[in-house]
């Protein structure tokens, strides 16, 4: 059953081909013009400024294509891959209450497999912005190797590879965490604008929140700090992945906090819409 709601869910999102576009290619090849125009616009200044200078100082060090593609890991939940991926979410998950279609439940399936099949074609969705966002990205290192004339060298140890997996599974669920906020919303309002925007409302107020967290006594490795910002708690696990002295200076115990930050931010939303959508009555469509 749950397949069969994947595979309905999938074939009518991608009939909508503008959702798809914004929300899995629009940021990626935007964010690779502008590090391709903005590595132009540097080089130009750079050698207006520089002048004459000896060999050795205009030369940059070789780019290790591997870091690079490694650290690109960690970038994959940002700001942007989040709002777009919002287009696609309100789609599938309020369209269907404007087109009065989520009351079509066939006798061999159930609301439950319906909402799941939902999340699951997101999650689809989702890995494909990702991954799409990955690629670009490297091509924007190679492309600024080639622009400032740097070397290229290419070099995957099993710490590296290690930090590239966790990060991205990071990375995966941070994006599907913020898409459970649109999934309650879409089923509480049955409104298309407010899985789009309650997310955003949500995402801009945690991060007013954490801009004023020290004046309010809250520390990164307080529960309440970490349970209210979920992305403090992705940016703590993103931190004590990659290590190094800011990880050092983590407290201990803060892991666990924000393991259970993400989970309950994750889970919670996910619950709360298929137990409200089981109960309603979809006859008033």
């Amino acid at each position: 059953m749950l397949a069969d709601a994947i595979r309905s869910e999938t074939y009518r999102l991608l009939q909508n081909r503008t959702a798809v576009f914004w929300s899995v290619f629009f940021v990626p090849f935007i964010a690779l013009a502008l590090s391709i125009a903005g590595a132009f616009l540097i080089k130009t200044k750079a050698e207006q400024l520089a002048g004459e200078l000896p060999p050795g100082l205009a030369t940059s060090g070789p780019l290790d294509l591997g870091v690079a593609f490694a650290n690109n890991a960690g970038g994959l939940a940002n700001p942007g891959i989040l709002a777009f991926l919002l287009i696609g979410a309100a789609t599938l998950y309020a369209g269907d209450y404007r087109w009065e279609t989520w009351r079509l439940i066939s006798a061999r399936n159930t609301r439950p497999v319906l909402m799941l099949g939902k999340v699951g074609v997101m999650k689809i969705l989702a890995l494909a912005a990702m991954l799409v966002f990955l690629l670009t990205s490297s091509i924007a290192d190679i492309a600024r190797g080639l622009i400032f004339d740097r070397p290229f060298t290419f070099s995957v140890g099993i710490s590296q590879a290690a930090d590239f997996g966790l990060l991205f599974v990071l990375s995966f669920v941070r994006v599907m965490q913020f898409l459970m906020i649109s999934l309650l919303a879409a089923v509480f309002t049955r409104s298309l604008l407010a899985a789009l925007f309650i997310p955003l409302v949500v995402g801009v107020a945690q991060f007013f929140l954490g801009e004023a967290a020290p004046a309010l006594g809250l520390g990164p490795d307080d529960w309440s700090a970490q349970l209210l910002m979920p992305g403090l708690a992705f940016d703590t696990l993103k931190t004590l992945i990659k290590g190094g002295m800011e990880a050092s200076t983590l407290p201990d115990g803060v892991m666990i906090k924000a393991l259970v930050s993400l989970a309950l931010w994750t889970l919670v939303p996910l619950g709360a819409a298929i137990a409200w959508f089981t109960r309603q009555d979809l006859s008033k469509e």
